[in-house]
């Protein structure tokens, strides 16, 4: 059975998909070359420093796959073959958990720092710092793409010009339980991260409110907020939506539902902005318009 071409159910939104991926592209490549001048300062023996370099990777293998995506938004055809229209499928879910997965660690790291009151958390060697790189991307690589491209769009057939139109997998009940699985598991890190934030910064404005802009600590937990607030606005619509969509799917064969479920999942690309915002955030002409706003603030 041939799966429903998305992009048909409602063209009027077609362009807007275009218009949000040259966005990416661009926003994702200008962020990437940042934070390369960035990390060339910062300590590679830091276990943030470490997730940031594979965070970079991340955006930049999914980057290489955004234009392929625009070509198929623009002629409405896909000419590449199956095998890699699953490829560039999946990397958009691959991109979106590996890039929490390491907003996780960032944030859990820099959660430790603040309740043990440590100056940093990292790696004994650089030499560690590689090996810990090298054993996930080896099993992202060697197991999970993979395991995920050979399972991906195995259980009907679909029609070698029709890409990104896999929902037909999602009535298989095992599958179901897995994506209901992750969604719950994402949503419930995605809270806790959210209230612990919120707690640290409630804490810090208590107790250092007279000269809370002085302090370093305070400036690096400004810097949570960009990536709590990349999964709160990003990452958690979609998740949400997932919950509907999971349903709708297994007892409707509405093609506009699945148009919709692509549009909240476009909408994660935006987390390639991330590394722009993290090298504005560090910005002197950044602080200063806190400071400007705080004073402001406190006028009143």
């Amino acid at each position: 059975m041939a799966a429903h071409n998305s992009s048909s159910c409602n063209p009027a939104l077609t362009p807007h998909l275009t218009r949000l991926y040259c966005a990416v592209l661009a926003g994702g490549l200008v962020g990437v070359i940042s934070i390369l001048f960035l990390l060339v300062k910062m300590n590679t023996r830091s276990v943030t420093t470490t997730a940031v370099i594979n965070l970079v990777v991340v955006h930049g293998v999914f980057l290489l796959t955004v234009p392929f995506r625009l070509t198929y938004l623009i002629r409405n055809t896909w000419t590449f073959g199956l095998p890699f229209c699953k490829f560039v499928s999946a990397m958009l879910h691959i991109h979106m958990y590996l890039t929490f997965l390491f907003y996780v660690v960032i944030l859990v790291i820099r959660y430790l720092i603040f309740f043990k009151r440590k100056d940093k958390v990292e790696f004994y060697r650089k030499l560690h710092a590689v090996a810990a790189s090298t054993g996930m991307w080896l099993l992202v690589v060697v197991i999970v793409v993979p395991l995920i491209v050979s399972q991906y769009g195995s259980s009907a057939e679909y029609e070698e010009q029709d890409c990104f139109n896999f929902q037909q997998e999602l009535v298989l009940t095992s599958v179901q339980v897995i994506n209901y699985l992750i969604v719950g598991a994402v949503i419930a890190i995605a809270v806790i991260l959210l209230v612990f934030q919120i707690f640290i910064i409630m804490r810090m404005v208590r107790k250092l409110r007279p000269s809370l802009l002085s302090h370093q600590e305070f400036w690096a937990q400004l810097k949570n907020l960009f990536f709590i607030g990349v999964i709160v606005v990003c990452f958690l619509p979609y998740q949400c939506f997932r919950i509907y969509y999971l349903y709708t799917v297994a007892h409707s064969s509405d093609c506009n539902v699945a148009f919709y479920n692509e549009i909240f999942l476009s909408v994660t690309a935006i987390s390639c902005f991330d590394l722009l915002l993290f090298v504005l955030g560090g910005s002197h002409w950044f602080k200063q318009k806190i400071i400007d706003l705080w004073t402001c603030l406190l006028c009143r």
